[in-house]
């Protein structure tokens, strides 16, 4: 009976690996995609002035340079994701993508080994089993910088849990990389009386707004958002209210505004467990967004995992196991996956099932709920 319980986590990490190895071999995107993009404008900045990272002209050119058979992508990240990747300019462009790729998984797998509060064999499997999800391996695959936002959600977790709050607003400052897979986390918090950590994100989000003023200028400021305001990506909306219900125009900005309702309710209810706080912050924040990719979903990835530390019950872990093996190439295999758009409902039926059970949850003091919130 002893060995069969010591094999069993064995066999399980094995075929967690095994869904991995199949994640990454049967990606459909061009490789570094993404990735292809932010070193374009990255380059653009260094050669020409950061001022025309938003040029489009200059940006294609130097992603026909980098890759010419590539498609060429409008830059529309903010300028924190070019100053990333210039970071990696110096290096050939095979090189720069190969140490982008990995410094993103592996910072991403130990920010969850980090977070959590187990130790040894049963930190990894489940942390293998967070990495093992499709969207983690697209993202890595194209050279996204989501996995980095999952970084500081997943590290500001433990801080706020050791009541570390000026330092876990620090962490979220990642989430400037890619506001809108996030951007009702520090409403969340301040919903829930988390001052001092929004205060630190404020502070820090500040300087490097400055930061991006005077290196860009007015003028690379007015094209960014001037193509923010422009059309979608193809494919953008798959994940939104649009995209999987049809829902648009002031229909679906009422329907925002309850769902954003709903998120501050629960977070005050929450404030006492500041990881729920954050997990009804990104499940808000990705049903109520008009703009998200696939690769997005590392963030749900974070929630799926603050879930599985603060609430290690049947009840709260058995729809997060349902949901990963949705998740995992062995539904696919048995073509029991969802289809991109029906994963807006799953996130949208988390997140309801989170408000529906916040008034018993807000009443629980978790084994390590963070006292002195603010």
């Amino acid at each position: 009976m002893t060995a069969a319980r010591r094999l069993l986590p064995l066999l399980a990490l094995a075929a967690i690996l095994i869904a991995i190895a199949m994640n990454f071999w049967n990606r459909p995107e061009p490789i570094g995609i993404d990735f292809h993009t932010y070193e374009a404008a990255a380059r653009v900045g260094l050669q020409q002035g950061w001022s025309h990272i938003y040029d489009q002209a200059p940006v294609a050119v130097e992603q026909k340079l980098l890759v010419p058979d590539e498609v060429a992508q409008p830059f529309i990240s903010p300028p924190t994701v070019a100053w990333l990747a210039a970071a990696l300019a110096p290096l050939a462009y095979e090189t720069s993508f190969l140490v982008w790729a990995a410094l993103s998984l592996a910072a991403f797998a130990g920010a969850l080994a980090w977070s959590a509060s187990s130790h040894g064999l049963a930190r990894w499997v489940p942390v293998a089993a967070a990495v093992a999800p499709w969207w983690v391996s697209e993202a890595v695959h194209v050279g996204q910088v989501v996995p980095l936002v999952a970084v500081g959600l997943a590290v500001a977790w433990r801080l706020l849990r050791e009541d570390r709050n000026v330092a876990a607003g620090l962490a979220l400052s990642l989430l400037l990389l890619k506001p809108n897979t996030a951007f009702l986390v520090p409403l969340a918090l301040l919903a829930a009386g988390r001052i001092r950590t929004l205060a630190a994100l404020s502070a820090s989000g500040a300087a490097i707004v400055v930061v991006a003023l005077l290196t860009t200028g007015g003028d690379g400021v007015a094209d960014y958002l001037n193509q923010l305001a422009g059309p979608l990506p193809l494919g953008a909306d798959a994940l939104t209210l649009g995209g999987a219900l049809g829902i648009h125009g002031g229909v679906a900005t009422a329907l925002r505004v309850v769902i954003g309702v709903m998120v501050l309710v629960a977070a005050f209810r929450l404030r006492r467990s500041p990881g729920l706080v954050l997990v009804v912050g990104i499940l808000g924040s990705m049903v109520t967004v008009p703009y998200l990719h696939a690769s997005d979903l590392c963030v749900l990835t974070v929630a799926a995992w603050i879930v599985w530390g603060e609430r290690p019950t049947l009840a709260w872990r058995v729809p997060l196991v349902t949901g990963w093996l949705l998740a995992s190439p062995y539904a696919a295999m048995l073509r029991l996956d969802p289809n991109l758009n029906r994963w807006f409902l799953i996130e949208l039926a988390y997140l309801v099932a989170m408000v529906a059970v916040t008034w018993q949850v807000g009443r629980a003091r978790p084994r390590d709920e963070v006292v002195g919130a603010s």
